[in-house]
């Protein structure tokens, strides 16, 4: 699914989220604070907005981050089709569509906003390894004709000298894992997933997260609060004579 329609589902299922929460919450704080006075429809208005208030400050968060992730730290948005992110040493994945294969390439020699295969790319990456100025992973040559299958037997190891932009190619795992060990490297192939989520995430990332939670916990805190000292004002019970 495209990113437009994967935020357009999200807006649709947030509002009816964010409306079901407001009666919930108004419900709620309107029967806590009987007879307080004119004063509680201030806090059952604040209360039933609360679920709103959440909906677009994280729409707004998650445009900041997609334009920050995708302008500054080449990395994807979080949501849609395709998934993205760098190596520390200069190179990148990208996956579309799924998560089970994608392109291992530099960045810095592709031209016209695609990825071609080339020395420093390869296509239908399933397993991969990063270990220092290397990369090294098993691909499948019939990625596009096994597009979304698992498969146990790729036909193409390789491993990329990512300063030279060199690629050496195997076609067993074994001759990989010798090659490795000359460089005094371990072989120790994971899927392309693992390794996506492991460069993924940043310290940029937590900050957002903070960002989302901490000021929607002070607002429902400061709201509770209020709740609380309405409810001490509360007109007594008339006594029946």
């Amino acid at each position: 699914m495209g990113l437009g329609f994967v935020l357009f589902f999200w807006a649709i299922a947030g509002t009816i989220l964010a409306g079901i929460g407001a009666v919930i919450l108004g419900t709620v704080t309107g029967f806590l604070t009987r007879r307080v006075g004119e004063t509680r429809k201030r806090a059952i208005i604040l209360a039933s907005v609360f679920p709103f208030v959440c909906l677009g400050w994280a729409g707004v968060l998650f445009l900041f981050q997609a334009i920050i992730n995708g302008a500054l730290l080449h990395r994807d948005a979080g949501l849609g089709d395709t998934w993205e992110c760098p190596l520390p040493n200069g190179y990148a994945i990208t996956m579309i569509d799924v998560t089970d294969q994608g392109w291992v390439y530099n960045p810095r020699t592709q031209s016209g906003g695609g990825i071609g295969e080339q020395e420093d790319a390869v296509a239908g990456v399933r397993t991969l390894q990063v270990a220092g100025r290397y990369v090294l992973g098993a691909s499948d040559s019939h990625s596009f004709s096994s597009f979304g299958k698992l498969t146990t037997e790729p036909d193409l190891y390789f491993l990329f000298d990512t300063q030279t932009g060199k690629r050496s190619n195997f076609k067993y795992s074994q001759q990989l894992s010798d090659a490795a060990s000359q460089l005094g490297i371990k072989l120790k192939l994971e899927d392309i997933d693992k390794v996506y989520s492991r460069y993924r995430f940043t310290w940029f990332d937590v900050t957002v997260g903070l960002l989302l939670v901490l000021p929607l916990i002070a607002y429902f805190l400061i709201l509770v609060r209020w709740i609380v000292q309405l409810r001490r004002m509360r007109a007594p019970v008339p006594q029946s004579a």
